[in-house]
């Protein structure tokens, strides 16, 4: 079964990144990006389910917003919170084969982030 899922550590404090509120949009046949679910993550960084899965996933093309500047305002000391660089991170990706399990991660730090297609 096909399934699109994530998860957010937090690199600055070695920990998984709670409480963030992640987005997850579909392109639609015109290229509109539509909400195709959102969800914030657990204490270990992860969503509780899947943020599609089943007949839900289709092909073409996903993007995933995660809301990093809210989260490191709250997390990190004021020292940063009117200072972050990052506000809300895009990852788009494309799903081409719907029986897959797409699992794509993000690592985010005051200074950088980065993902990757995970396992």
């Amino acid at each position: 079964m096909g399934r699109i899922t994530t998860h957010v550590l937090d690199t600055g404090r070695g920990k998984p990144a709670a409480g963030m509120r992640i987005e997850l949009h579909r392109a639609s046949a015109n290229g509109i990006l539509e909400l195709a679910a959102e969800c914030m993550t657990n204490e270990d960084g992860r969503t509780s389910v899947p943020l599609l899965q089943g007949e839900g996933v289709q092909q073409g093309v996903y993007e995933l917003r995660f809301e990093a500047g809210a989260y490191l305002k709250q997390t990190y000391d004021s020292g940063i919170s009117d200072e972050t660089l990052w506000d809300t991170i895009p990852i788009r990706f494309r799903v081409t084969e719907t029986q897959q399990h797409y699992h794509i991660p993000l690592l985010i730090a005051p200074g950088g982030y980065s993902t990757y297609r995970g396992s």
